[in-house]
């Protein structure tokens, strides 16, 4: 049965309290508070943050999940799922070819047409990346067949 809501067990916040805690100016906490930022009550002139509210907008703002390189170059780039330029910097042009790579499975054996398909899912220009495939030995070429290289080691995991 799930626990019912008592006065003792809801807990709220002013902005000076959350302020103080944070150690963090006034000012600051009362825009975060206006912009929505931080959700909270108004009443009167001042602001009521209940606990649960505030300790969920500090874990969404923690620092605990970081973002890798890859991670940061494919968001840049990755507009509605898909590559409108690819990146001039062949290491952060790999991160991408990373990327669209993960949807070849290791040891299927793929042709052309199949391969153009799956490239055409993230950005127009298959021959390039289909290409590069190949010179960066993501997969390998023959007699008009792909396969993914099982042995490529990606730079990071995305």
């Amino acid at each position: 049965m799930p626990e019912k809501k008592t006065k003792s067990n809801l807990k709220f916040y002013t902005t000076n309290e959350i302020a103080e805690m944070l150690k963090m100016n006034v000012q600051v906490i009362a825009r975060k508070l206006q912009h929505g930022e931080i959700p909270g009550y108004k009443i009167g002139k001042d602001w009521r943050v209940k606990e649960s509210d505030l300790v969920a907008w500090l874990e969404k703002h923690s620092n605990k999940y970081v973002m890798n390189p890859a991670e940061k170059i494919v968001g840049r780039f990755m507009k509605d799922g898909r590559f409108e330029q690819l990146p001039v910097q062949r290491k952060k042009r790999k991160y991408i070819l990373e990327y669209i790579l993960k949807d070849f499975k290791p040891g299927k054996v793929y042709d052309e047409d199949e391969v153009d398909d799956i490239i055409l899912k993230y950005h127009d220009d298959y021959c390039r990346i289909r290409r590069e495939f190949v010179d960066e030995r993501m997969m390998y070429r023959n007699e008009g067949k792909y396969r993914r290289n099982a042995g490529y080691r990606f730079i990071e995991e995305v």
